[in-house]
């Protein structure tokens, strides 16, 4: 018998236990999601129950954690948990809201004004002329562009298709018609000046991108002033990344633009349960 079958023999797989940050209203609407799912689909049995898979998945989601040590430790197949974390991805996508139902729904409540910027989703670098327009030079990193859009206290309420990361954000907005989407709802956006340009109505202005300085022109104190009180008033949109960001998934997100895309809307939805409980 050589080391190797020894050590083999004497090697017991061990289980670790770990605490998943989540609400209880998160993991019961994830199993409830899955159970209407198998009741549509007439599909009567699955090795675990809903409960215990919602969990599963959401800690492959929110840690990051390695499908073939949640498989080991569950007693399934990585595939297996590959397949269930790739079913409630597409049916909580499924359930992200459309941009102009999203901005319908806010000017409903009473607002005003939505916030809107764009982020970089850093992905691994690839060999090959395909993945160049992945590379963002802004970010001078790999990764994939998305715009999302929050309420005034930084709450997500819609975001984009991911794009590859060249993308600029003028580029997207006018894509995915956020211009003609805001004017239709009435309400108004906060922006940086990435947005500078995409809406040119001098007299009516949508979108407020504030002023920038150039080598003829120096921004005046009213000026000054006005670019603070709209960096003040941005300030919010980066909680909402900030929320979505903590999905651990997300260091390591696919290239493959449609894959992310559901990804991300999937964890749009799952970010909204806890930030809104």
């Amino acid at each position: 018998m050589t080391n190797t079958e020894e050590l083999a023999e004497d090697t017991c797989p061990l289980v670790y236990q770990c605490r998943l940050a989540l609400s209880t209203r998160t993991v019961s609407h994830l199993a409830d999601l899955l159970r209407r799912h198998l009741k549509a689909i007439r599909s009567r049995w699955r090795i675990l129950p809903p409960g215990r898979i919602a969990v599963i998945v959401l800690a492959v989601l929110r840690h990051d954690q390695r499908l073939a040590d949640m498989a080991g430790g569950n007693d399934v197949s990585e595939s297996t948990v590959r397949r269930w974390r790739d079913e409630l991805i597409g049916l909580l996508a499924a359930q992200a809201p459309r941009l102009d139902r999203a901005l319908k729904k806010v000017a409903k409540q009473g607002g005003e004004v939505v916030l809107i910027d764009g982020t970089l989703i850093r992905t691994e670098r690839r060999t090959g002329k395909a993945d160049r327009r992945n590379y963002s030079g802004k970010h001078r990193s790999h990764g994939l562009h998305f715009l999302a859009l929050t309420d005034e206290k930084g709450r997500l309420i819609w975001i984009s298709a991911a794009r590859p990361g060249r993308t600029h954000d003028n580029t997207a907005a006018r894509h995915d018609r956020i211009l003609a989407h805001l004017r239709a709802a009435g309400l108004g956006a906060l922006a940086d000046l990435g947005f500078r340009g995409l809406d040119n109505d001098i007299l009516d202005p949508v979108i407020v991108t504030g002023y920038t300085a150039s080598r003829t022109h120096k921004l005046t104190p009213g000026e000054k002033e006005a670019n603070r009180v709209l960096a003040v008033g941005r300030a919010p949109v980066e909680h909402g990344f900030a929320h979505l960001k903590n999905w651990r998934i997300l260091t390591k997100l696919r290239t493959d633009p449609v894959w992310a895309t559901q990804l991300l809307r999937a964890l749009l939805v799952l970010t909204n349960l806890e930030v809104n409980r």
